[in-house]
């Protein structure tokens, strides 16, 4: 089979490799679509130690069963994944907490990923629920964004946004449009989207929200304070990987509202300042979010099958398997929020 294969920094390969053997208690599922993750861009360009290669890469895979040797799966049905693969034996996984598995192993950095025409899926994926079945309506493009969609679930839920919520989201790249669009559909009346890099804010028009912000053009807490009767906002959602709006977002939500840190830093970049008046005087809770669980994916999967998500405008380009290289320069570019390869 044809396959996306990592081999080191710089060097991510097309490859004819076996097709992978469906073990007793996996599934065999032949892949539809899978989404370029940013983390698949950062591995590639900087390399990841967690990355042994040769490695088959793609974690954001929508796919049909082929092979079925676990119960609850049909042959011909269509599957995700919730692809951070967790032990179901830890003290976190014992509480629920599949997404912080203290020996967790993501598919595409400890398991052959979706970048391919076939993956395996192993028996412990099965056995600690992670595959979830799709409705045959749903795209098999669409689909693929449900790990995505389920880490904005994660932060939305972490958040507690509820309905009537003033969400301000920080980063408009395709995680901060997600986030901002999932916070939509967990009731949020009025969405603010920031962002520095004005493409970016311009692809952010195309979904509708409330208020669009440039804080290098723009006084930010200005329009959040204005727009919320000098409260401030309910939930901060920050989604940019820097240090400057983990700092401010403490200073646009209200009192005892709620600041998520959804974007990592750079290792070397990790430290912020924090004003802790804020945060005692205020009452804040803030809170980290990382990738997804099971009951995430299952809520995405609902999501990207309601009428009401705009899935098709978050796909923006559509690639055969052996374009990955062009998908990268479209990420660097930032002329895509998601680049799906298509199994074609």
């Amino acid at each position: 089979m044809k396959a996306v294969v990592y081999h080191g920094q710089l060097d991510v390969r097309v490859e004819d490799i076996a097709v992978p053997v469906c073990a007793e208690g996996g599934l065999l599922v032949k892949v539809e679509a899978c989404a370029v993750c940013g983390s698949d861009m950062k591995a590639y360009l900087s390399g990841n130690p967690r990355m042994k290669p040769p490695i088959v890469v793609g974690h954001e895979f929508s796919g049909v069963v082929v092979e079925a040797r676990a119960e609850g799966f049909e042959v011909g049905g269509r599957v995700v994944m919730a692809t951070s693969v967790s032990c179901g034996e830890c003290a976190y996984c014992r509480r629920g907490w599949n997404n912080i598995c203290a020996n967790i192993r993501p598919m595409g950095f400890g398991y052959d990923g979706g970048m391919a025409e076939y993956v395996a899926i192993p028996e412990l994926a099965l056995r600690n629920g992670h595959v979830i079945n799709v409705p045959a309506h749903v795209d098999p493009v669409h689909a693929c964004l449900a790990e995505p969609v389920s880490c904005a679930v994660n932060a939305c839920e972490n958040s507690q946004v509820a309905e009537g919520d003033t969400v301000l989201v920080m980063g408009a790249g395709p995680m901060g449009i997600l986030n901002a669009l999932v916070a939509r559909q967990y009731g949020a009346s009025r969405i603010i989207l920031s962002e520095v890099n004005p493409s970016r804010l311009a692809q952010g028009a195309a979904f509708g929200f409330n208020r669009l912000v440039n804080p290098a053009e723009e006084d930010l807490e200005a329009v959040v304070k204005g727009m919320t009767g000098g409260y401030g906002a309910d939930v901060a959602i920050v989604a940019a990987p820097a240090a400057a709006p983990q700092e401010q977002a403490l200073g646009l939500v209200r009192r005892r509202g709620t600041v998520c840190l959804f974007a990592s830093l750079p290792h070397d970049k990790r430290m912020i300042t924090v004003d802790s008046r804020l945060l005692h005087y205020g009452e804040l809770r803030v809170v980290g979010t990382s990738d997804s669980t099971p009951s995430h994916v299952r809520r995405a999967v609902e999501i990207l099958g309601g009428a009401s998500f705009p899935a098709g405008k978050i796909v923006t380009h559509q690639l055969p398997l052996d374009g990955f290289n062009g998908a990268i320069e479209l990420m660097k570019s930032g002329e895509a929020l998601r680049v799906v390869l298509r199994n074609i």
